[in-house]
């Protein structure tokens, strides 16, 4: 079975809403609304499995940077996660940028070793940048090659 991400379509926000709030702490997840802001930003497109996960991004210029990434529990260790964020690093180089940036949480181990094993490495450090107290690592990730 291939995992092949759709464009996130405005008739998708409830479903990012219900996938944002499955994947993120209560408190930290994105309302449908908050969503839509982000997908309405200058470059901003979203990527989507159907009921499994999303992934929100803007390119500008030689930029790139992933706005969240949510994969929903039960679809998680499936694939789902890669094939989002390697859809989104098509789509971002296609779009003319030559550097991918995003911030994670410190404590999470899971999505860090997913950009890693993307090829993404620490580039900067935001102290107490979540809402929990957490550090995020600023991760960054050459294009070229996508």
């Amino acid at each position: 079975m291939t995992l092949e991400p759709r464009p996130v379509l405005p008739a998708d926000l409830a479903q990012l809403e219900a996938l944002h709030a499955s994947a993120f702490p209560p408190g930290e997840a994105w309302s449908a609304d908050a969503l839509g802001v982000m997908l309405a930003l200058a470059g901003g497109f979203g990527l989507l499995l159907e009921n499994r996960g999303f992934i929100l991004a803007r390119a500008v210029g030689e930029e790139a940077e992933i706005l969240t990434l949510a994969v929903a529990p039960l679809a998680r260790r499936c694939g789902a996660g890669t094939a989002l964020l390697a859809a989104a690093l098509r789509r971002a180089a296609d779009c003319g940028a030559r550097e991918l940036f995003l911030e994670v949480s410190r404590n999470n181990i899971a999505a860090f070793a997913l950009y890693a094993a993307a090829g993404f490495t620490q580039v900067g450090l935001r102290r107490r940048y979540y809402a929990d107290g957490s550090d995020a690592l600023v991760l960054r990730r050459d294009l070229s090659a996508a």
